[in-house]
């Protein structure tokens, strides 16, 4: 009698597209949808939220790792490869260090490290990586200013702004 083999890749990549799908809508962004990401293969840390909406890298999701307390924004993307026929073992993945924040609409391209508290603007596409406690906006994403505190949950939004910095 046949029975699925879980490592089967036809098998994994429909697994990995229904969580997707069903994490695009689900309740829970501390929770429910933290969890079925993970189980697509996602590195999350403890204390992410992940708006309705978030795209994370479909086909190859153990390409993107997400620290602690981030957060990431509604109808947010994240995309870890191009077809550029390399081994997977061989692309660098995306990273999202922790108290980063992902504003709504933004697009993380392949190879980018998004830095420790650092906050990327609404709708900016991140080309490069940002360094740590900075913030960028736009298409190509350029630091606009110096974070002194991250952008989070336990933040208040005009305490952020009450330090920020401009380059």
């Amino acid at each position: 009698m046949w029975s699925p083999d879980p490592r089967d890749p036809l098998l994994r990549g429909a697994r990995n597209r229904l969580f997707q799908v069903v994490a695009l809508y689900a309740p829970g962004a501390r929770t429910f949808r933290v969890r079925l990401h993970r189980a697509r293969g996602v590195r999350i840390g403890e204390g992410t939220v992940i708006s309705t909406g978030a795209l994370i890298e479909t086909a190859f999701p153990e390409l993107v790792w997400i620290g602690s307390n981030v957060l990431i924004g509604i109808r947010a993307v994240i995309i870890a490869h191009f077809r550029d026929g390399l081994p997977l073992d061989e692309i660098p993945p995306v990273r999202i260090e922790d108290d980063a924040f992902i504003g709504p609409g933004a697009i993380v391209l392949p190879r980018v490290t998004v830095g420790q508290g650092a906050v990327v603007a609404a709708g900016s596409v991140v080309t490069q990586s940002v360094a740590p406690l900075t913030l960028v906006q736009g298409n190509p994403a350029v630091p606009v200013a110096r974070c002194g505190v991250p952008l989070g949950a336990k933040t208040p939004y005009w305490e952020f702004q009450r330090h920020l910095r401009p380059l």
